[in-house]
């Protein structure tokens, strides 16, 4: 069994491309790659729940391995392509906690929401004046038909 074992090994580690598939050089920024699509992922919510704190260390994290896959012997581009991407993701999420937190983009995004909500009610109200007003017109109709019908009882 082990010389089957070995066989295998050996004839995997002879193709460029199995050897190359089979290594840490590739499984290692495989399997690393969900740290960035979440980070793409999470510059659609809210900014409201960024935390810079992780945003700097991820940073860090990102530029240091960025560095580290170009320094290896053979150099790791899909190392480095996946530390790319995800430090690009975390300046775009550093870029909108700054935006949201310290430069007036909180006060932008409750002005909007409150700017929203107004036309809303502002729609909501028109709505229940024209069925107020389709409504009295409904009751000044029956009213008139009731004066009709008594005045046609009165004139006999």
């Amino acid at each position: 069994m082990a010389a089957a074992i070995s066989a295998l090994n050996a004839k995997i580690r002879s193709q460029p491309v199995l050897n190359y598939f089979c290594s840490t050089h590739f499984w290692g920024p495989a399997s690393n790659f969900g740290i960035p699509i979440a980070a793409v992922l999470d510059t659609q919510k809210d900014p409201d729940i960024i935390s810079g704190r992780m945003t700097t260390a991820l940073l860090l994290y990102s530029g240091t391995f960025m560095r580290y896959a170009l320094a290896v012997s053979p150099k790791n581009y899909l190392l480095f392509a996946c530390h790319f991407v995800n430090f690009g993701a975390q300046s775009t999420q550093g870029y909108r906690y700054l935006q949201y937190w310290n430069f007036g983009g909180k006060e932008a995004a409750l002005q909007d929401k409150a700017k929203a909500e107004a036309r809303k009610i502002g729609a909501d109200g028109k709505e229940l004046v024209e069925e107020a007003k389709e409504g009295a017109q409904g009751i000044v109709d029956q009213a008139k038909a009731k004066a009709g019908e008594l005045k046609a009882k009165v004139a006999k």
